[in-house]
């Protein structure tokens, strides 16, 4: 029962992390030229990665959590930034 729960919360934690990179991308960094860069979400994607991994000592949440929540948070970045680029609101 613990290891569906985790999954779930592993998926949970991929598609929010994609969602909410994507929507800050696109509305608070539009203006933001180092935005565009092809390494940005990259690096947003590490640093959420590393922000999160801390939290991998809880029963629920483990390190594939953590790597998850920055891969979904670097594809949301870059998600935004093509968005952004395509001219999409």
């Amino acid at each position: 029962m613990f290891g569906f729960i985790a999954g779930v919360l592993t998926l949970a934690a991929g598609i929010i992390g994609f969602a909410f990179a994507r929507e800050y991308t696109m509305r608070r960094l539009r203006f933001v030229d180092t935005t565009r860069s092809p390494a940005w979400p990259w690096i947003v994607g590490l640093l959420a990665a590393v922000v999160v991994a801390p939290l991998a000592l809880l029963p629920l949440v483990t390190t594939a959590t953590a790597a998850i929540f920055g891969i979904g948070t670097g594809l949301g970045t870059a998600s935004g930034v093509k968005a952004l680029r395509r001219g999409g609101s």
